[in-house]
């Protein structure tokens, strides 16, 4: 894999990790005004994302357990701590949503 290959995987990994973040954060705003079902939409489209950024991070596997070595840029390790933050949130997300909602069927 060439360095330009890495640089552009890192790029996609970013880009669908931050918008898997955003959806999560937006899912978290739904709840607190009480909009569940937009809630679940925004997660389940953070998952669409979660789904495209493992995508890049299995073929950099795969690369790498097919007996590729390749230097890994900095950006790459950025990309992986973007993916892993985003799913952290999203993980939290999903739990404030499910909590809110369980607290508004009890009022």
């Amino acid at each position: 894999m060439t360095k330009e290959e890495l640089y552009n995987l890192s790029f996609q990994l970013i880009l669908h990790s931050g918008n898997a973040r955003s959806f999560a954060m937006e899912a978290i705003y739904d709840a607190k005004d009480l909009h569940f079902e937009m809630a679940q939409e925004k997660l389940s489209e953070a998952d669409r994302e979660f789904s495209q950024a493992h995508h890049f991070q299995t073929q950099l596997i795969q690369a790498e357990a097919g007996g590729e070595d390749f230097d890994i840029p900095i950006i790459l390790i950025h990309a992986q701590d973007h993916l892993m933050t985003a799913m952290t949130l999203k993980d939290l997300a999903r739990e404030i949503v499910d909590l809110r909602k369980d607290m508004n069927s009890q009022s």
